[in-house]
């Protein structure tokens, strides 16, 4: 065989790798979810620029967040979904250490501890478990027959409870909220029967009055009956459900126009910068600025979704599905309880409100989304 023919035929079945792809096969992005991430962050500091009572260093500190966090999607991107199925232990085990180390050393916010101070840099570790639960609950899945049996969905469970514990000892019950999200999602993709959905939610229903008694705090049980009747605590309890729907009314279709809303700049909206930042945007854009927001969480939910289904192995498709998903819980709890009809449990809006450990954590997820992506791409 010449040397001319021996190149030929490296050519014909591996165009991917030395053909039309060799431009950009060795740099993994998808250039439309891409696209529509970098829209929803810019919708974000328009508002954090109106919502920001800090002299606008909140604005200039989340721009800091926002780069950094397509520096690490980026970077998360060019690992391949075999790379991350044969490492998924190792962050789950650094995530529960972290979680450990904030139980002894963390620092308080709010009644709360849930912080890890090294130096300079402040971060949440419970948001990594986001990610790391997912991603380790996967891995094991993928590497036993499917649908689970009995027992595997015992082992997912266990590796479950040790961070849901851990959180919910912060308190942070959003946190944990997205975290069980996170693992219920995989199992449920991963084909669990329905009996067993219905033994779970069962069995949810008969716990709830056990955890009301020994689980949950004070503040959190009064937020939950605070939500039935917001008028009954007008000043306390109910103040940040009533300010916050009084700032969707106020803003009508078109809104009252940017840093004009009374309720934000006036500071009568708790938290406008972070975990009701939608009624911000509602308050001074309108209704439909709203929907335009939805829309865009949609477009991005359905290139996820997308993503998924095309994924090229079960660990590869419960992973992508399990974090697409995952992000629509965000979604959906953060804009009910602003609205007032779940109850305040501390969930920021993804990509929007202010916070740096949420908009990396959302960053490692997208990039693992376009690593999955580029590997199908790869085989297809």
């Amino acid at each position: 065989m010449s040397k001319r023919d021996f190149h030929h035929q490296l050519r014909e079945p591996g165009a991917a790798v030395y053909g039309e792809r060799s431009r950009w096969g060795r740099f993994q992005f998808d250039p439309l979810l891409g696209l529509l991430l970098v829209l929803l962050m810019g919708v974000g500091l328009v508002v954090l620029y109106s919502a920001d009572d800090s002299g606008h260093a909140q604005l200039r500190r989340q721009a800091v967040y926002m780069a950094a966090g397509l520096v690490v999607m980026l970077a998360t991107a060019q690992l391949s979904p075999r790379f991350l199925e044969r490492w998924a232990w190792w962050p789950y085990g650094l995530a529960v250490l972290l979680l450990l180390a904030v139980d002894l050393i963390g620092s308080d916010a709010k009644g709360a501890r849930r912080w890890l101070e090294l130096g300079p840099l402040r971060f949440q570790p419970a948001e990594l478990m986001k990610i790391a639960l997912p991603l380790v609950a996967s891995a094991y899945l993928a590497a036993r027959p499917l649908p689970p049996r009995l027992r595997d969905v015992g082992v997912v469970l266990g590796i479950l409870a040790v961070p849901l514990v851990l959180v919910v000892w912060q308190p942070d019950l959003g946190t944990a909220v997205l975290i069980a999200a996170g693992g219920g999602f995989v199992l449920f993709l991963a084909g669990l029967g329905v009996r067993y959905i219905v033994l779970a939610a069962a069995a949810a229903l008969i716990a709830a009055p056990l955890m009301w008694l020994f689980v949950l705090h004070d503040y959190q049980k009064t937020r939950i009956l605070t939500l039935l009747d917001p008028e009954s605590d007008k000043l306390g309890a109910g103040w940040n459900i009533i300010q916050s729907t009084t700032a969707i009314g106020a803003g009508g279709w078109f809104g009252k126009g940017w840093m004009q809303g009374t309720q934000s700049q006036l500071d009568f909206l708790p938290e406008g910068h972070t975990d009701f930042i939608i009624a911000v945007l509602a308050e001074e854009f309108g209704f439909v600025a709203v929907l335009g927001l939805l829309g865009l969480y949609l477009l991005i939910i359905l290139r996820g979704l997308a993503i998924s289904l095309a994924a090229p192995s079960p660990f590869a498709r419960l992973l992508a599905g399990s974090i697409v998903l995952t992000f629509f819980v965000y979604v959906f709890v953060n804009m009910g309880m602003v609205a007032g009809v779940l109850p305040v449990v501390g969930v920021p809006l993804p990509m929007v409100s202010y916070g740096g450990t949420s908009v990396i954590t959302l960053s490692i997820g997208f990039g693992i989304l376009m690593a999955i992506r580029s590997e199908t791409g790869r085989r297809g």
